[in-house]
């Protein structure tokens, strides 16, 4: 059967990818290095590179504008894997794909690396391949030992040459490449993976706790100004019956010693109710019964028969 030309080619991979957008309204985006899988039948993970992806979804954003979320993340080494199962058991799928891998050269490390220490079986000359790398060795018998054990790469670093050498001299192999989920688009949907982790348990959990805090006295932010006011009003009725006075008392304080210096010398003109506010008439209630000393009674008496 003849090899189709690459244009032919082309155009057939668009249609598979726009097929596969529209069959799948779930897919996972993500980071494939090395590996690819079609997990038995529950998932697509179609290969290609991100380019021509992006080119393809693009091409669609026509007919499924929600696509315009997957073009973001299509940078790198990405690729989809389309589904209509549950996203839960397809993620478990896509991360236990993994495959054991000697160290590369240039690679990122996947985990930590530690060499323990041992005697690695070469010959004296290789000290100096060890001391580069800060390892510290002694020769035993003729073989060069190392001493202690050393974290030679840590989880993001980039794998060198010479780490990359001495794993695979020392047949270590603690690298596993596999899928890595970015993101995860839903029915028009986009977010972290981690929401998937997101169980009923976890919301009933979140819901109890805020409760638990509403009952042990935390306030929340629209109940600030009315404890604010709450606790003011307070403080003017103890200063009203005690001796103890602060500044923003001072002006109740004088009123109730001489109410008639307040009273004005000019005629008042008639205000009708329906001009006032209600948070006016709010004011005037609570000096009223501030001057009645129905609050500052009840305060100073609880304080009273505490201090006895």
């Amino acid at each position: 059967m003849p090899r189709e030309n690459r244009a032919t080619w082309k155009s057939n991979y668009f249609l598979k990818i726009i097929q596969l957008l529209d069959n799948y309204p779930k897919c996972f985006i993500m980071r494939a290095d090395t590996i690819h899988s079609s997990l038995q039948g529950k998932a697509m993970v179609p290969t290609g590179r991100n380019t021509m992806m992006r080119k393809a979804t693009q091409g669609h954003l026509e007919n499924s504008p929600a696509l315009e979320k997957l073009l973001p993340p299509l940078q790198g080494n990405v690729g989809f894997a389309f589904t209509k199962e549950y996203l839960t058991e397809i993620r478990d799928l896509l991360l236990a794909n993994k495959v054991p891998a000697a160290a590369r050269a240039g690679a990122i490390g996947p985990c930590e690396v530690t060499v323990p220490a041992q005697n690695t079986g070469l010959g004296p000359e290789k000290i100096s391949f060890f001391q580069a790398l800060g390892i510290t060795t002694k020769i035993s018998r003729g073989t060069t030992e190392i001493l202690s054990d050393v974290q030679l790469i840590k989880t993001g670093d980039r794998v060198g040459a010479s780490e990359a050498t001495l794993l695979n001299v020392l047949n270590i192999s603690s690298f596993s490449f596999g899928l890595v989920i970015q993101q995860v688009f839903n029915n028009g949907s986009i977010y972290n993976p981690e929401v998937l982790d997101i169980t009923e348990e976890t919301l009933y959990s979140g819901f109890l706790e805020g409760v638990c805090n509403v009952q042990t006295g935390y306030s929340p932010v629209t109940s600030v100004p009315h404890s604010i006011i709450s606790g003011y009003k307070g403080g003017l009725a103890l200063s009203v019956e005690t001796d103890y006075t602060f500044p923003p008392a001072e002006k109740i304080m004088t009123f109730l010693a001489d109410p008639s210096a307040f009273v004005a010398t000019a005629p008042v003109p008639r205000i009708s109710l329906k001009t006032r506010s209600w948070r006016s008439w709010t004011r005037i209630w609570d000096l009223v019964s501030l001057t009645n000393h129905q609050k500052a009674t009840n305060s100073a008496s609880f304080i009273c028969e505490t201090r006895k």
